[in-house]
């Protein structure tokens, strides 16, 4: 018998993990596949490490800080702040046709650059800054009003409103063209007034610090051990029965799976919400792997949010994909305190995502999917070259990954990178020893995940 089994071995179940094995817990992080961290993860091929998921680690703060998400992760875990080597950004981009606002980790720079571009709208934002809704709040409020209705009401240039939600919806976008004020508040701070950083060596340093404390602290894990079901007797979860066959007890239950694939796996057969509960929303990456460094191709920004109209068209495409807007990547482009020669990065790289189409991807056959993916690689480079230096000279060796591997790294119905687009911000369910965390309890993203599987498990699972 366990105190509690954890479904997924991402951020949010190891986070949630470490804190329970803290306060002597008996705990088990159940994970379907060979590898942990689930989309934000990691791949060999051809010798070379590739990270999936991670662009950037959102809402950085210098050493020292006391207050935000990542100050708390540091404090609830235990970690030293050294101990993630987090390197912040040279400087990222919104681009739009004939305006483009940089951006920095010091907000006094994307002022600058609304007050330089839209001087009618500074006053504007300084409003919509103090109305934003503090992390503790989120989820908090009887309604989830529009961000798009909220920042309208207090922008009126509608170019500034798509360029300010370009970049949120890329990031944490669950549901099609919107997303609610709440959780428009908490990337807005995420990436504007915190700001991004990155770890040299990327996803994998944090996945192996976290993975060495929870087991350190006496933490199980085991890998390529699915869920087939979760056994419900008189309202609460009784056992997990595996996928092959055998039976784990726990006297509560933890899932990062997914809103709708943990209500799948319930055997209570408790009807989903009339809602759409699988979200729609789903990426393609292209990964360039450079003979030379970004930056000596004129290419010095860490990340680009572009887009080639002025209205900016989040939402499923009808084609396998959309590449009329993306982001731009280069994980070369961050501040890293030692020179990269002989590093993980001493080859340039430049990853390119826009929107796609699970069900056009899951189409395929083999053949016609291999051939979909070569296509569409030139497509996005295509695309991404008028608002980035052209670096296709320099590419010696590709890869890309499609909505379908994220299916099948996640789980998530339709490739769907966010989740469900209802989250759950009190991370309870039907049952009242089931619980989830993670993307669908509302909080996205390296930091917002691990925050997620931390403040569940102190609200409910340390308790009693």
């Amino acid at each position: 018998m366990y105190d509690t089994i954890i479904i997924g071995a991402g951020m949010s179940g190891l986070a949630a993990g470490i804190r329970l094995a803290h306060f002597d817990q008996k705990v088990c992080i159940l994970e379907r596949h060979s590898a942990i961290g689930g989309l934000n993860s990691f791949y060999r091929q051809g010798g070379r490490t590739y990270d999936v998921g991670l662009h950037a680690i959102t809402n950085f703060t210098p050493k020292g800080t006391r207050r935000g998400p990542l100050a708390r992760l540091l404090r609830q875990l235990r970690f030293a702040w050294d101990e993630l080597s987090l390197a912040p950004q040279l400087g990222s981009e919104v681009a739009f046709p004939g305006v483009t606002l940089k951006f920095s980790n010091d907000f006094e720079l994307f002022e600058s650059e609304v007050e330089r571009h839209f001087p009618r709208q500074t006053d504007n934002l300084r409003r919509l800054v103090e109305k934003l809704v503090d992390y503790e709040q989120l989820g908090q409020g009887v309604t989830e009003p529009s961000a798009r209705q909220v920042v309208g009401d207090l922008i009126d240039d509608p170019l500034l409103v798509e360029m300010i939600l370009c970049p949120l919806l890329f990031y944490s976008g669950a549901r099609e063209h919107d997303m609610n004020f709440g959780q428009f508040s908490v990337m807005f701070r995420s990436i504007f007034l915190e700001g991004l950083a990155r770890p040299l060596s990327g996803v994998r340093l944090i996945l192996k610090k976290m993975l060495c404390r929870f087991k350190e602290l006496g933490g199980e894990l085991r890998l390529r051990t699915g869920v087939e079901r979760i056994h419900v007797k008189a309202g609460a979860v009784e056992k997990v029965v595996l996928e092959d066959g055998s039976e784990l007890a726990a006297r509560r239950v933890l899932s990062s799976a997914g809103w709708p694939e943990t209500m799948r796996m319930c055997d209570d057969a408790r009807p989903l919400d009339d809602e759409p509960s699988s979200g729609r929303l789903s990426f393609i990456e292209s990964i360039s792997v450079l003979d030379a460094q970004p930056q000596a191709l004129g290419h010095d920004r860490t990340i680009v949010f572009f887009n080639d109209s002025e209205d900016f068209r989040y939402r499923k495409p009808e084609q396998l994909a959309d590449v009329r807007s993306g982001v731009v990547c280069s994980p070369n482009n961050f501040l890293y305190d030692k020179p990269l020669e002989g590093k993980p990065l001493d080859e340039g790289i430049i990853r390119i995502t826009t929107l796609a189409n699970y069900d056009r991807w899951a189409a395929l056959d083999e053949e016609s999917y291999r051939l979909a993916k070569l296509r569409w690689y030139d497509r996005v480079v295509d695309s991404a070259v008028r608002f980035v230096p052209d670096f296709r000279s320099t590419v010696i060796e590709t890869d890309m990954f499609t909505p379908t591997t994220i299916r099948r790294y996640t789980g998530h119905h339709n490739g769907a990178v966010y989740g469900s687009a209802k989250k759950r911000y009190d991370g309870k369910t039907h049952l009242e020893n089931l619980y989830i965390c993670g993307t669908d309890q509302g909080l996205v993203g390296i930091i917002g995940s691990i925050v997620s599987g931390i403040g569940i498990a102190n609200k409910y699972l340390l308790k009693g």
